[in-house]
């Protein structure tokens, strides 16, 4: 075998050198394996991609896999299949094993943080939450409230959470559920690799991460008294205002489970005042209705602790008035969850119209007002994929009826994380501009008009949170209207 002949030269295991001029033999496996499938009149037209995209892969592929410690990658079995998939030709199915690896890994992460303070987070269903207990029940859980879930958590960045948005929508449009595999390039898919092998498999936790976990764990099997209580208070002073969220939502899952001992809500119950000032209004009021839904359904046990969680930092005027905000929050959360979920094109109208019964003429109650209009927002945007044209009519209806406060918050949904990374997708922002039209005309702010132009001009809009010069004309209108 001369020279040219060779085939592929591995050096290392994880360093392979591929050369081009070097792959007769795959050329000529690739040219049987069509022949075999024109044969039997299979198409072989658009099925691997070229070996040139290959070669990009494998040229890259070992200073990617060696981020990874040899204990983690002995048993990373989807990034063997990854890479066997690439060789193959087929990147959509290799698309398919990366999802898979970063997804195992995730829930591996999960599983080995706090289990409980993952489902108080990342699941606001009630009725579903109650479901979930131990590791088994992570597979409960679909790819997007995981990533989600996650990134509320802080097990992964920021940044990390939406690359990996972006990984999991291709992987949905692109990847082996459709035959567009071309789509994808060699360059595209390690760089995939890389990021979900920074952003998850081999990310390590940040102390403040690895403070919360160790509290989490004293709380449910230590004492910790008033002095105890006091020194702990500090470290809540270090923390964001999400991380204060967080862990105060955390507290209030523990605290309302049927299952906590007395001691631990002891522990809470010592260490919520020093916490409770720092929580915001938002999420108050979240507590507020989740009251709501243990009276709703008939949960007396749950009802009966929320309301003492309530009573420790006199929280009671958080209480919705009635029962209509709880059922509003309850449609929105299902319409959320069939719009991510399959065939959301088709399920969504009936959801979107209960939303619009509930909703009627009357005004939103003031505890869901934040929450109800980002996820209106949220579904009018789309998942980046198509339009569900059948709800998008009563999407635009109940968009009509916001009243000046909700088109600002609405304007404003930017800055919000998970609407953040909806703007990486072309729909989605041809979406948002439209949500744009429809709310000029509901404020009359000459500081909001301006910034609306701002936003219209502004090159990315999944950056825009980001933009200082935006960020300071978002202050300044927040502070005009406290």
């Amino acid at each position: 075998m001369s020279k040219k002949e060779e085939q592929v030269e591995i050096i290392e295991p994880l360093d392979i050198a591929v050369r081009q001029t070097n792959l007769p033999q795959i050329s000529n496996f690739e040219a049987s394996l069509m022949g075999l499938l024109q044969k039997h009149g299979l198409p072989s037209q658009s099925i691997l991609v070229p070996i040139s995209q290959r070669v990009a892969v494998f040229n890259n592929i070992g200073i990617v896999v060696d981020q990874v410690e040899m204990e983690r990658r002995s048993t990373s079995v989807y990034i063997s299949k990854f890479i066997a998939a690439v060789a193959s030709g087929l990147f959509d199915a290799a698309l398919n094993y990366l999802w898979d690896e970063t997804i195992s890994d995730l829930r591996r992460r999960v599983a080995q943080y706090d289990l409980s303070y993952f489902y108080d987070n990342a699941v606001s269903n009630p009725e579903k939450r109650k479901k979930l207990d131990n590791e088994n029940d992570l597979v409960k859980i679909d790819d997007n409230e995981l990533i989600h879930g996650a990134r509320e958590i802080e097990l992964i960045s920021e940044l990390g959470f939406k690359h990996l948005d972006f990984i999991r929508y291709m992987r949905n449009w692109a990847s082996a559920a459709h035959p567009n595999q071309n789509e994808i390039t060699g360059l595209q898919l390690v760089s995939w690799l890389e990021t979900c092998i920074r952003e998850v498999i081999s990310l390590p936790l940040s102390n403040i991460v690895v403070e919360i976990k160790r509290l989490l764990s004293n709380i449910k099997t230590s004492s910790i008294s008033d002095p105890q209580a006091k020194e702990i208070a500090a470290f809540f002073m270090n923390l964001t205002q999400d991380q204060v969220n967080n862990l105060a939502s955390g507290f209030y899952g523990i605290y309302t489970r049927t299952t906590t001992d007395s001691q631990t809500r002891q522990n809470i119950h010592n260490l919520l005042p020093f916490l409770w000032g720092r929580v915001d209004e938002k999420t108050r009021q979240q507590f507020g209705i989740k009251y709501g839904k243990f009276v709703a359904n008939n949960d007396q046990d749950e009802k009966t602790l929320a309301r003492q969680f309530l009573d420790l930092v006199s929280g009671a005027s958080y209480i919705p008035d009635d029962l209509r905000a709880v059922e509003i929050q309850a449609a929105v959360e299902n319409l959320t969850a069939v719009h991510w979920g399959h065939n959301n094109f088709y399920n969504e109208p009936p959801f979107a119209r209960e939303l619009k019964r509930l909703v009627g003429q009357v005004k939103i109650p003031k505890q869901i007002n934040h929450y109800y209009v980002l996820g209106l927002v949220e579904v009018f945007l789309t998942n980046g994929n198509g339009v569900a044209w059948n709800a998008e009519v009563v999407y635009i209806e109940l968009l009509g009826k916001f009243d000046p406060d909700q088109a600002l918050l609405a304007i404003l949904s930017f800055d919000d994380e998970r609407i953040s990374s909806l703007l990486q997708f072309t729909l989605c922002q041809k979406k948002f501009k439209e949500l744009l039209n429809l709310m000029k005309q509901k404020v009359s702010s000459p500081a909001v008009k301006e910034l609306i132009i701002d936003i219209e001009t502004s090159g990315r809009l999944d950056r825009l949170r980001d933009d200082h010069r935006i960020r300071e004309k978002v202050d300044n209108i927040l502070r005009i209207i406290a």
